[in-house]
């Protein structure tokens, strides 16, 4: 069965995901569209980031498959620095190296996956520096940088592999509440350029102005999916609308 349409870039199909005894995802399928930001939301604990972390590799599913641009994962693990070459991820930690400055941050991939020169890869880095708006902070080392800072140079290494996707898992959760805007600000001009974007995220103002679609997953399963009008203001689904009721004052 296929799920979605010719122009999906990537394919959930029936994807089954075991902790020990804890079935963290339980026949999930779903899909997203180029140019699409697919919204995943839910508790603690339904499955989301395992979700998210399947989709290139960082966990290895049980059953079912995820396909990414062609590229199949399965259970073997397939084709997984194919799909990794496409698709950058953003984590709640920030993972940058602190004894490197942030151009260096940004450098670093670009020279040793993608064989760039040290001049263009430097110039990568200045404009989406510009792009995350601190174009300032080039030759600082990430120890100077706040959380949000630090979150948007994470975003900028991970745009500078030219990523045919955006995985964002959570990459706000780790912030101080004045530094969650700046970051979702970010995200929303990459939305709004049309970059494909997953985001797992509890920020119910990012889902409603950027989602193009948004899930709602509990107990590793998708219990409803809709347009964030569909969602929000008529949510059909009574956990979703528990959900809701607790985190929307």
């Amino acid at each position: 069965m296929m799920y979605g349409n010719s122009n999906a870039i990537i394919r959930i199909e029936d994807v089954h995901k075991h902790f020990g005894s804890v079935h963290a995802l339980r026949g999930v399928s779903t899909y997203v569209d180029k140019g699409e930001v697919l919204v995943v939301i839910g508790p603690s604990g339904c499955g989301k980031s395992t979700l998210l972390r399947s989709i290139n590799g960082l966990e290895t599913i049980d059953g079912g498959r995820v396909i990414v641009d062609g590229n199949v994962i399965d259970s073997k693990h397939k084709n997984i620095n194919a799909v990794r070459a496409e698709v950058g991820i953003v984590f709640q930690q920030f993972n940058l190296f602190p004894h490197l400055t942030v151009l260096e941050n940004l450098t670093l991939a670009q020279t040793k996956v993608r064989k760039r020169d040290k001049k263009e890869s430097q110039e990568i880095a200045r404009d989406l520096l510009h792009k995350v708006r601190i174009p300032e902070k080039a030759n600082n080392y990430p120890g100077q940088l706040s959380g949000g800072q630090q979150q948007r140079v994470a975003i900028a290494r991970a745009l500078a592999m030219n990523p045919k996707v955006m995985l964002f898992d959570e990459p706000t959760s780790a912030l101080d509440p004045e530094m969650i805007n700046e970051v979702l600000d970010v995200m929303l001009d990459l939305a709004n350029d049309g970059m494909t974007m997953l985001v797992v995220s509890h920020e119910m103002g990012f889902a409603r102005n950027a989602a193009s679609r948004i899930i709602f997953m509990e107990a590793g399963k998708i219990m409803a999916e809709g347009s964030p009008k569909e969602m929000f203001d008529n949510p059909t689904n009574d956990r979703m609308r528990q959900f809701l009721s607790k985190i929307l004052h």
